[in-house]
């Protein structure tokens, strides 16, 4: 029987693309010569679903104060949920400080470049352990996030979206990387930019892509993806948003609060109380005995 399967890419797709991403990289800071992989995890957690722009500033800040795990570690719930700022998904700055508390006491402070260890710690998932052990430690990794998946996707199977993970990612990832360890590296970055500039979701840049000859989607005459259509996340009026409004009142307030300052934060009081429950419970906020409310000690 005759096979359906995509034709594989040319096999120096992989040089292409780290050859086009030394002129096409965006200058971001984690990934200047002389950050550690402690500074890498950072940025790596502070991304998820959430643009570059909101992020560098606050990630500056971070590494300025916080330069090593034992340093954050050491540092106060409310002073971490405070630097978090409005990067949106609070939890995930109580999860980089309780994986800065088990860095200490696992690791003497330092951060693993081995993928098991790192996939080991509180709030490191399988993407996040690849990219820091590729990225900080520059051992070579099939780093898989959205972009890179979509890709592959385009790239590989001639489909115009991804579509839900597959076990396969990682494979077709590391069949496309330089077969040297150094430009393999560079790849897993590479391909990561390719498609947060070129090969984005909306619009895609077929003109301006480096491997748009090897590409079974264009080949195929870039057909529309035949699944439902892609989902856009609505952030007005959702409990994160109010979440948000709440945790901005405490991160404002020298000290506790008043129930009354957190009505004035959010009409919809059946709405208000939901989301300030969820604080409760994910540990963002305390009620005290008196009523009022503060950032957790």
């Amino acid at each position: 029987m005759e096979s359906t399967a995509a034709p594989r890419p040319a096999p120096d797709v992989g040089d292409t693309l780290v050859d086009w991403f030394a002129g096409a990289a965006r200058d971001l800071p984690w990934r200047r010569p002389g950050v550690d992989a402690w500074a890498v995890l950072v940025s790596e957690v502070m991304l998820q679903q959430t643009p570059v722009a909101r992020v560098e500033p606050v990630w500056r800040e971070w590494v300025a104060l916080w330069p090593a795990p034992a340093a954050l570690a050491a540092a106060s719930p409310a002073e971490v949920i405070r630097a978090w700022g409005k990067l949106g998904y609070p939890r995930r700055a109580l999860r980089l400080r309780e994986t800065a508390a088990a860095l200490v006491e696992r690791h003497g402070g330092t951060v693993p470049a081995d993928v098991a260890a790192l996939e080991a710690l509180p709030g490191v998932g399988t993407y996040t352990a690849r990219a820091v052990a590729c990225f900080g430690h520059g051992t070579p990794q099939p780093v898989v996030d959205t972009n890179v998946r979509r890709v592959v996707a385009r790239l590989v199977h001639g489909r115009a979206e991804a579509g839900t993970a597959r076990a396969s990612d990682l494979r077709d990832v590391a069949a496309l990387a330089p077969a040297d360890p150094g430009r393999a590296v560079r790849f897993s970055v590479a391909v990561m930019e390719l498609g947060a500039l070129v090969c984005v979701a909306g619009t895609p840049r077929c003109t301006a892509c480096p491997v748009t000859g090897a590409c079974a989607w264009v080949r195929a005459g870039r057909p529309p993806h035949e699944g439902p259509p892609r989902r856009v996340q609505r952030f007005a009026g959702t409990d994160r948003q109010v979440r948000g409004r709440l945790l901005d009142v405490l991160r404002a307030a020298d000290g506790p609060v008043e129930a009354a300052r957190l009505e004035e934060a959010w009409d919809d009081a059946a709405q208000r109380s939901r989301c300030l429950d969820s604080l409760l419970v994910d540990g963002l906020l305390e009620q005290l005995p008196d009523g009022r409310f503060t950032l957790p000690a």
